[in-house]
Protein backbone atom coordinates (compact mmCIF):
# COMPACT_ATOMS: atom_id res chain seq x y z
CA UNK A 1 0.00 0.00 0.00
CA UNK A 2 1.38 3.35 -1.16
CA UNK A 3 1.71 6.18 1.77
CA UNK A 4 -1.69 8.58 2.16
CA UNK A 5 -1.85 11.52 0.54
CA UNK A 6 -4.61 14.41 1.32
CA UNK A 7 -7.36 12.73 -0.72
CA UNK A 8 -6.20 9.13 1.29
CA UNK A 9 -6.99 10.81 4.27
CA UNK A 10 -9.80 12.86 3.43
CA UNK A 11 -11.86 9.75 2.16
CA UNK A 12 -10.67 7.79 5.48
CA UNK A 13 -11.92 10.66 7.35
CA UNK A 14 -15.63 10.98 5.49
CA UNK A 15 -16.02 7.23 5.66
CA UNK A 16 -15.35 7.14 9.31
CA UNK A 17 -17.80 9.84 10.02
CA UNK A 18 -20.22 8.44 8.49
CA UNK A 19 -19.75 4.58 9.23
CA UNK A 20 -19.16 6.00 12.83
CA UNK A 21 -22.86 7.12 12.58
CA UNK A 22 -24.46 4.12 11.43
CA UNK A 23 -22.87 1.85 12.92
CA UNK A 24 -23.57 3.44 16.55
CA UNK A 25 -27.32 4.14 15.41
CA UNK A 26 -28.22 0.83 13.28
CA UNK A 27 -25.39 -0.98 11.26
CA UNK A 28 -23.64 -1.50 8.18
CA UNK A 29 -20.85 0.96 8.23
CA UNK A 30 -18.39 -1.75 6.97
CA UNK A 31 -20.03 -1.28 3.77
CA UNK A 32 -18.23 1.80 3.46
CA UNK A 33 -15.13 1.63 5.58
CA UNK A 34 -13.65 -1.82 4.09
CA UNK A 35 -13.90 -0.68 0.68
CA UNK A 36 -12.52 2.80 1.04
CA UNK A 37 -9.72 0.81 2.27
CA UNK A 38 -9.60 -1.52 -0.48
CA UNK A 39 -9.59 1.55 -2.78
CA UNK A 40 -6.42 2.79 -1.03
CA UNK A 41 -4.83 -0.44 -2.59
CA UNK A 42 -5.30 -2.95 0.77
CA UNK A 43 -6.31 -6.49 0.22
CA UNK A 44 -9.79 -7.76 1.58
CA UNK A 45 -7.93 -9.49 4.03
CA UNK A 46 -5.69 -6.80 5.37
CA UNK A 47 -9.16 -3.87 4.83
CA UNK A 48 -11.17 -6.36 7.37
CA UNK A 49 -8.74 -6.78 10.02
CA UNK A 50 -7.28 -2.98 9.57
CA UNK A 51 -10.77 -1.93 9.81
CA UNK A 52 -11.54 -3.29 13.43
CA UNK A 53 -9.59 -0.89 14.95
CA UNK A 54 -12.15 1.77 13.90
CA UNK A 55 -14.91 -0.63 14.77
CA UNK A 56 -13.13 -1.07 18.45
CA UNK A 57 -12.83 2.91 19.05
CA UNK A 58 -16.31 3.43 18.04
CA UNK A 59 -17.71 0.97 20.35
CA UNK A 60 -15.43 2.49 23.28
CA UNK A 61 -17.20 6.25 22.57
CA UNK A 62 -20.81 5.09 21.87
CA UNK A 63 -20.20 2.82 25.26
CA UNK A 64 -19.34 5.89 27.23
CA UNK A 65 -21.96 8.28 25.09
CA UNK A 66 -24.81 5.89 26.05
CA UNK A 67 -23.09 5.10 29.52
CA UNK A 68 -23.42 8.48 30.51
CA UNK A 69 -27.07 8.97 29.83
CA UNK A 70 -28.24 6.44 31.69
CA UNK A 71 -28.83 4.26 28.43
CA UNK A 72 -26.49 1.40 28.75
CA UNK A 73 -28.19 -1.65 31.49
CA UNK A 74 -25.35 -2.46 32.97
CA UNK A 75 -26.93 -5.13 35.31
CA UNK A 76 -27.71 -7.38 32.48
CA UNK A 77 -24.18 -7.15 30.91
CA UNK A 78 -22.64 -10.44 31.44
CA UNK A 79 -26.02 -12.50 30.41
CA UNK A 80 -26.03 -10.50 27.53
CA UNK A 81 -22.53 -11.49 26.88
CA UNK A 82 -22.12 -14.68 27.39
CA UNK A 83 -24.44 -16.63 25.13
CA UNK A 84 -23.29 -14.18 22.28
CA UNK A 85 -19.59 -15.05 22.66
CA UNK A 86 -19.99 -18.63 23.14
CA UNK A 87 -22.08 -18.56 20.21
CA UNK A 88 -19.13 -16.60 18.09
CA UNK A 89 -16.84 -19.94 19.54
CA UNK A 90 -19.11 -21.29 16.99
CA UNK A 91 -19.84 -19.36 14.60
CA UNK A 92 -16.04 -19.07 13.46
CA UNK A 93 -15.94 -22.65 14.04
CA UNK A 94 -18.12 -22.96 11.20
CA UNK A 95 -16.85 -20.51 8.99
CA UNK A 96 -13.36 -22.20 9.39
CA UNK A 97 -15.22 -26.02 8.59
CA UNK A 98 -17.77 -24.77 6.18
CA UNK A 99 -16.88 -23.33 2.36
CA UNK A 100 -16.14 -19.86 1.99
CA UNK A 101 -19.52 -19.88 -0.71
CA UNK A 102 -21.83 -19.98 2.19
CA UNK A 103 -21.14 -16.75 3.35
CA UNK A 104 -22.78 -14.56 0.98
CA UNK A 105 -26.30 -16.94 1.23
CA UNK A 106 -26.38 -16.92 4.98
CA UNK A 107 -26.16 -12.87 5.27
CA UNK A 108 -27.96 -12.34 2.27
CA UNK A 109 -31.23 -14.30 3.78
CA UNK A 110 -30.46 -12.89 7.29
CA UNK A 111 -30.41 -9.21 6.04
CA UNK A 112 -33.87 -9.67 4.36
CA UNK A 113 -35.18 -11.45 6.67
CA UNK A 114 -34.28 -8.31 9.56
CA UNK A 115 -35.57 -6.10 6.81
CA UNK A 116 -38.81 -7.91 6.54
CA UNK A 117 -39.64 -8.27 10.30
CA UNK A 118 -38.95 -4.51 10.43
CA UNK A 119 -41.39 -3.95 8.08
CA UNK A 120 -44.12 -6.23 9.23
CA UNK A 121 -43.46 -6.51 12.19
CA UNK A 122 -42.35 -3.17 13.65
CA UNK A 123 -43.25 -3.51 17.59
CA UNK A 124 -40.45 -5.97 17.29
CA UNK A 125 -37.62 -3.00 17.61
CA UNK A 126 -40.50 -0.47 18.81
CA UNK A 127 -41.72 -1.66 22.14
CA UNK A 128 -44.52 0.48 23.39
CA UNK A 129 -43.58 3.37 25.38
CA UNK A 130 -43.06 2.93 29.38
CA UNK A 131 -42.51 -1.45 28.32
CA UNK A 132 -39.92 -2.56 31.26
CA UNK A 133 -37.10 -4.93 29.38
CA UNK A 134 -36.97 -8.53 30.71
CA UNK A 135 -33.23 -10.10 32.11
CA UNK A 136 -31.67 -12.72 30.10
CA UNK A 137 -32.83 -15.23 33.25
CA UNK A 138 -36.20 -14.44 32.43
CA UNK A 139 -36.77 -15.20 29.26
CA UNK A 140 -35.01 -18.31 27.83
CA UNK A 141 -35.39 -17.44 24.39
CA UNK A 142 -33.26 -14.90 24.91
CA UNK A 143 -30.17 -16.87 25.91
CA UNK A 144 -30.87 -18.58 22.66
CA UNK A 145 -31.50 -15.73 20.31
CA UNK A 146 -28.22 -14.16 21.71
CA UNK A 147 -26.63 -17.58 21.06
CA UNK A 148 -27.72 -17.47 17.80
CA UNK A 149 -26.68 -13.86 17.04
CA UNK A 150 -23.30 -15.09 18.30
CA UNK A 151 -22.93 -17.59 15.36
CA UNK A 152 -23.98 -15.52 13.05
CA UNK A 153 -21.19 -12.53 14.06
CA UNK A 154 -18.80 -15.62 14.40
CA UNK A 155 -19.73 -16.93 11.23
CA UNK A 156 -20.10 -13.80 8.95
CA UNK A 157 -19.72 -10.28 11.34
CA UNK A 158 -21.41 -8.33 8.94
CA UNK A 159 -24.84 -7.05 9.33
CA UNK A 160 -24.45 -8.68 13.01
CA UNK A 161 -25.94 -5.18 14.12
CA UNK A 162 -29.02 -5.68 13.15
CA UNK A 163 -29.40 -9.54 14.43
CA UNK A 164 -28.63 -8.35 18.01
CA UNK A 165 -30.86 -5.30 17.54
CA UNK A 166 -33.19 -7.71 16.78
CA UNK A 167 -32.99 -10.19 19.44
CA UNK A 168 -32.64 -7.17 22.15
CA UNK A 169 -35.66 -5.54 20.92
CA UNK A 170 -37.73 -8.56 20.08
CA UNK A 171 -36.79 -10.79 23.46
CA UNK A 172 -35.51 -8.75 26.02
CA UNK A 173 -38.23 -5.70 25.10
CA UNK A 174 -35.54 -2.83 25.26
CA UNK A 175 -36.28 0.39 23.03
CA UNK A 176 -34.11 0.70 20.61
CA UNK A 177 -31.62 3.46 22.02
CA UNK A 178 -30.90 0.94 24.71
CA UNK A 179 -30.88 -1.87 22.66
CA UNK A 180 -28.16 -0.10 20.47
CA UNK A 181 -26.07 0.66 23.67
CA UNK A 182 -25.68 -2.96 24.62
CA UNK A 183 -25.37 -3.93 20.60
CA UNK A 184 -22.15 -2.17 20.57
CA UNK A 185 -20.68 -3.93 23.89
CA UNK A 186 -21.51 -7.05 22.05
CA UNK A 187 -19.83 -5.66 18.89
CA UNK A 188 -16.81 -4.42 20.97
CA UNK A 189 -16.63 -8.00 22.66
CA UNK A 190 -16.32 -9.37 19.24
CA UNK A 191 -13.96 -6.90 17.78
CA UNK A 192 -11.37 -7.11 20.73
CA UNK A 193 -10.89 -10.94 20.10
CA UNK A 194 -10.71 -10.63 15.79
CA UNK A 195 -8.70 -7.81 16.37
CA UNK A 196 -5.63 -9.51 19.07
CA UNK A 197 -5.77 -12.41 15.74
CA UNK A 198 -5.15 -10.05 13.33
CA UNK A 199 -2.78 -8.11 15.04
CA UNK A 200 -0.91 -11.25 15.36
CA UNK A 201 -1.46 -12.36 11.62
CA UNK A 202 0.25 -9.14 10.84
CA UNK A 203 -2.62 -8.21 9.18
CA UNK A 204 -3.86 -4.45 11.01
CA UNK A 205 -2.17 -1.67 9.11
CA UNK A 206 -2.23 1.04 12.29
CA UNK A 207 -2.21 4.11 10.07
CA UNK A 208 -5.12 4.44 7.94
CA UNK A 209 -6.46 1.95 11.07
CA UNK A 210 -6.15 4.66 13.59
CA UNK A 211 -7.43 7.43 11.12
CA UNK A 212 -10.05 5.35 10.63
CA UNK A 213 -10.65 5.29 14.17
CA UNK A 214 -10.26 8.90 14.83
CA UNK A 215 -13.23 9.68 12.11
CA UNK A 216 -15.59 6.75 13.24
CA UNK A 217 -15.16 7.69 17.27
CA UNK A 218 -16.27 11.20 16.16
CA UNK A 219 -18.85 9.62 14.44
CA UNK A 220 -20.09 7.82 17.30
CA UNK A 221 -20.20 10.71 19.77
CA UNK A 222 -22.57 12.43 16.98
CA UNK A 223 -24.62 9.54 16.83
CA UNK A 224 -25.22 8.99 20.40
CA UNK A 225 -26.36 12.62 20.92
CA UNK A 226 -28.89 11.98 17.55
CA UNK A 227 -29.87 8.63 19.59
CA UNK A 228 -31.09 9.94 22.49
CA UNK A 229 -33.25 12.82 20.85
CA UNK A 230 -34.76 10.90 17.98
CA UNK A 231 -38.14 9.75 18.09
CA UNK A 232 -38.38 5.85 18.37
CA UNK A 233 -40.13 6.25 14.77
CA UNK A 234 -37.57 7.40 12.84
CA UNK A 235 -35.22 5.50 14.68
CA UNK A 236 -36.88 2.37 13.22
CA UNK A 237 -36.76 3.82 9.59
CA UNK A 238 -32.96 4.63 9.95
CA UNK A 239 -32.90 0.94 10.90
CA UNK A 240 -35.07 -0.70 8.16
CA UNK A 241 -33.32 1.72 5.58
CA UNK A 242 -29.68 0.12 6.68
CA UNK A 243 -30.90 -3.48 6.42
CA UNK A 244 -32.13 -2.49 3.26
CA UNK A 245 -28.76 -0.72 2.03
CA UNK A 246 -27.02 -3.71 4.10
CA UNK A 247 -28.96 -6.47 1.63
CA UNK A 248 -28.26 -4.95 -1.50
CA UNK A 249 -24.33 -4.67 -0.54
CA UNK A 250 -24.65 -8.50 -0.02
CA UNK A 251 -26.58 -8.81 -3.46
CA UNK A 252 -24.38 -7.11 -5.64
CA UNK A 253 -20.67 -8.09 -3.53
Amino acid sequence: MAPLDVTGYAVLLVTGVLAGIINTLAGGGSNLTIPALMMLGMPADIANATNRVGIMLQSLVGLQGFHSRGKLETADLGPVLLPNLLGGIVGALLAAWLPATTLKPVLLATMLGCALLILLRPDIVEPPAGTVPFRVNERPSAWWGLFVAGIYGGFVHAGVGFVLITVLCGTLRYDLVRSNALKMLCTCAFTVVALLIFIADGLVRWTPGLILGVATMAGASIAVRIAVKASPRLLRWFLFLMTLCASAAAMFA
